[in-house]
C-alpha cells in the first residue's frame, strides 16, 4: 500500500445503541474509501444496551480531507443514531497541570512528555505554593502561582479557569493537587479532568494516609485514576494498580511505594485519555487499552 506516513492517521471514536451490523457498515465505509485499519477496538455492553467503537486508520491517498469524512459518515452516524467524533491523531492534546507540594507525580509525567512517551503539550502548570517552581523552569513550561485559602477560593479557580481556557486546554491533571475542586469547578471541567488518589483497603482519608496504613498492616498499596466530579473521589474510574506490601515495610517505605504506583496510574490514565481510548458508559468507562 502507497500510504502516507503512519503519523497521519486518524481516530473515529463512536458509541451509540448496541445492534447487529455496526461493525461491518463502519468497516465497509472506511474499506470503500481506502482509508487502512491499523487498530480496531470494541464493546457491546449487555447492561446498558451501548456499543462503544475506536478505530484507528490512514488513508491511502494524501488527498484525504476531513471535511469530506464528515459529511460522508454522517449519514451512517445518523442512520444508527451515533455521537461519534473524528480526531487527527498526530496533533497533540493541551493540558494543564494542578499540583501542590508533592512532585513524583508532575515530575513523572514532565519526563514523559520530554521523551515523547506522552504525546501531549504541556501547556501550564498551576499551584497553591512555590514548591514546584523549579520543575516547570527545567522544562520550559509556565508556572502559575495561584494561592488557596477559605477566603479567597471563588477568585482563585477563576483564575486557574482563565489559564486554562487562555491556553486551550484539552485535558486537566490533578497530580496531587490537594485542594478540593468546588462543585462549579468541576461542572465546567467535566470529561477533561483526571485526578490520582491513594487506594488501599480499607480506604484511609485525611493526613499521612501511608502511615495510617502502616499503622493497620496493610497488605497492598494502590492507586486509582479517575475523571473529577462534584461527588468527591467518587468519578468514573479510568485506571487502577496495586502493589504488595508486607510487614517489612516502614511507614516511609509505603509512602515511597506509593508515589510510584500513583506516578505511574496517573501517567496511563492521561494516555488512555489523550489517545482517545476512554469511553463515558453512564457511571462507568470502557476503556481500549
Amino acid at each position: 500500500m502507497n500510504s502516507i506516513p503512519d503519523n497521519d492517521s486518524f481516530i473515529l471514536r463512536l458509541s451509540c445503541k448496541d445492534s447487529i451490523g455496526l461493525v461491518s457498515e463502519v468497516a465497509r465505509f472506511l474499506s470503500d474509501r481506502r482509508l487502512f485499519i491499523t487498530e480496531s477496538a470494541n464493546f457491546g455492553d449487555p447492561a446498558t444496551g451501548l456499543f462503544f467503537y475506536r478505530v484507528k486508520f490512514i488513508p491511502e491517498s494524501n488527498a484525504f480531507s476531513r471535511s469530506n469524512f464528515s459529511s460522508e459518515f454522517e449519514p451512517v452516524a445518523k442512520k444508527w443514531g451515533m455521537d461519534w467524533e473524528l480526531r487527527d491523531a498526530k496533533v497533540k492534546p493541551n493540558v494543564v497541570i494542578l499540583v501542590s507540594k508533592g512532585d513524583h507525580c508532575l515530575n513523572d509525567l514532565l519526563y514523559r512528555h520530554r521523551t515523547g512517551a506522552l504525546n501531549i503539550n504541556i501547556s501550564a502548570i498551576i499551584s497553591n505554593h512555590l514548591t514546584c517552581g523549579w520543575l516547570a523552569e527545567r522544562h520550559d513550561v509556565p508556572y502559575y502561582h495561584v494561592p488557596v485559602n477559605k477566603d479567597n477560593k471563588p477568585q482563585a479557580e477563576e483564575r486557574m479557569l482563565d489559564v486554562i481556557e487562555d491556553v486551550k486546554a484539552d485535558l486537566v491533571v490533578l497530580a496531587r493537587y490537594m485542594q478540593v475542586l468546588s462543585d462549579d469547578m468541576c461542572r465546567k471541567l467535566e470529561g477533561r479532568c483526571i485526578n490520582i488518589h491513594h487506594s488501599f483497603l480499607p480506604s484511609f482519608k485525611g493526613a499521612k494516609p501511608y502511615h495510617q496504613a502502616f499503622d493497620r498492616g496493610v497488605k497492598l498499596v494502590g492507586a486509582t485514576a479517575h475523571y473529577v466530579t462534584p461527588d468527591l473521589d467518587e468519578g468514573p474510574i479510568i485506571s487502577q494498580a496495586v502493589e504488595p506490601a508486607d510487614h517489612r515495610l516502614t511507614a516511609e517505605d509505603m509512602a515511597a511505594l506509593g508515589r510510584d504506583t500513583e506516578a505511574r496510574v496517573l501517567a496511563r490514565a492521561v494516555k488512555l485519555h489523550t489517545e482517545g481510548r476512554i469511553f463515558s458508559n453512564q457511571n462507568k468507562t470502557v476503556v481500549f487499552g
